[in-house]
């Protein structure tokens, strides 16, 4: 109730402030670059053209297409220390069908592209008359535009194909990227910190398309053994690139008269340079985004976080899928729950950090206890981490001291595959 009073003091302090009769403009419509005197020509660097750079696109379908594989679990705290997981409607809306529009993967994907390309995603929060967030329904960031208020708070105005309107922050989900300056993140969205190397990338995929499609690796020059007028010589570059150039007509027979004579020429040292630099800007990109190039196909890279899947996957955890999940999760508790709930949000990352099975099957042995020492999961806690059923007399922890039994070692309670843990 205080927050639907504050919304309505808050109508009425900004109604002013917006007028409906602005026209939604894209950013990287051409419009706005001739506003600016860009020339539309050039090479522009925004969300459409730089998904047309495959590294770039690479990037934002391993960064996505990750998180939103990892399941969004809801705890409550117990006590001091301990939690438990719960299950709710609101576990539904991140893990199934935020609204009938979405499904919750394609939800987390769309964040992820929208923080990397605009440098903020937004989803606005619907709630029921009491009070519970029935669905989330994301927004696109061009339709979007925050403003902070004297107070400090921000309000949202989010422009739509009949009217605009204006959303408090609470019922927004603002999931901003690193370059967020406390209203927007968009100065420093992905794309802009690395617009010169896709910008070069760019460069280079048109000119190597254009080098290939016109006579595919050679270049001719045609000498004529006498004075052609202007009008001569362009009919025969005219006819030569007819006849002879293009993926189409390679292979094609040359037929020369008049005592043409034609010359091959070898590449040149910029044509092959620049061909060459197009694997260093794929590097570049993905430095950008955190990704290791070898992730998306940079297979001449090295990585020193070790050897194996596993271990590369744990350190891209570590050190790139860390700063967007601890941004989402964020967002997430502090916006769905009150302030002083006990509830709270988090990604589940078993799955993504999960070593191989002789690795992991050491490690539950250990957990388990026994002959080296006390342990300090019981035997159901392992099961349940493999999704197996519960047996009786499996809840207790082995203590040595304190007189608990010792597990007998079967060699079947630490592997993943074992249904006789």
């Amino acid at each position: 109730m205080e927050k639907q009073g504050f919304f309505q003091r808050l109508v009425g302090r900004v109604k002013s402030a917006f007028r409906n009769d602005s026209t939604l403009v894209i950013s990287g419509d051409p419009k706005v670059l001739e506003l600016f005197g860009v020339n539309a020509g050039s090479i522009a660097v925004n969300e459409q053209t730089a998904m047309q750079v495959s590294a770039v696109s690479a990037c934002i379908q391993i960064l996505g297409g990750t998180i939103a594989s990892l399941p969004i679990h809801i705890y409550r705290n117990i006590g001091e220390e301990d939690r438990e997981r719960v299950k709710t409607p609101l576990s539904t809306l991140l893990n199934v069908e935020p609204c009938p529009a979405w499904t919750a993967s394609a939800m987390v994907e769309w964040w992820i592209r929208c923080v990397a390309l605009r440098g903020d995603a937004y989803t606005e929060i619907i709630r029921d008359g009491f009070g519970n967030v029935s669905r989330l329904v994301p927004l696109h960031p061009a339709t979007v535009t925050p403003v902070v208020l004297e107070d400090g708070h921000i309000i949202y105005k989010v422009v739509g194909s009949k009217k605009e309107r204006v959303i408090p922050d609470f019922r927004m989900l603002h999931i901003p990227g690193a370059g967020y300056d406390g209203t927007t993140g968009t100065s420093r969205s992905v794309i802009s910190d690395a617009a010169s190397s896709i910008r070069i990338a760019i460069a280079s995929d048109n000119h190597s398309e254009n080098f290939f499609s016109n006579g595919v690796t050679t270049k001719h020059a045609l000498k004529a053994p006498g004075v052609l007028t202007e009008e001569q010589v362009q009919a025969l570059r005219n006819r030569w690139k007819e006849k002879y150039t293009g993926i189409s007509n390679y292979g094609s027979p040359m037929v020369l008269t008049e005592g043409m004579d034609v010359q091959e020429l070898s590449m040149s040292s910029v044509d092959a340079e620049l061909l060459a630099s197009r694997k260093y800007q794929v590097i570049d990109i993905a430095r950008a985004f955190g990704v290791p190039p070898f992730m998306i196909g940079a297979q001449e890279t090295t990585t020193s976080w070790g050897t194996g899947i596993e271990q590369m996957t744990i350190g891209f955890v570590r050190f790139t899928l860390s700063r967007y999940l601890k941004r989402i999760q964020d967002e997430l508790n502090r916006k769905l729950f009150d302030t002083q709930s006990d509830m709270f949000v988090e990604f589940n990352l078993k799955g993504l950090l999960k070593g191989d099975a002789k690795a992991e099957g050491e490690s539950l042995r250990q957990a388990r206890g026994g002959s080296q020492g006390p342990g300090w999961m019981t035997l159901n806690e392992i099961r349940k981490i493999n999704n197996l059923p519960s047996i009786a007399g499996g809840d207790e922890i082995y203590d040595p001291i304190g007189g608990a039994n010792e597990p007998k070692d079967t060699g079947t309670n630490a592997g993943p595959d074992n249904q006789q843990a």
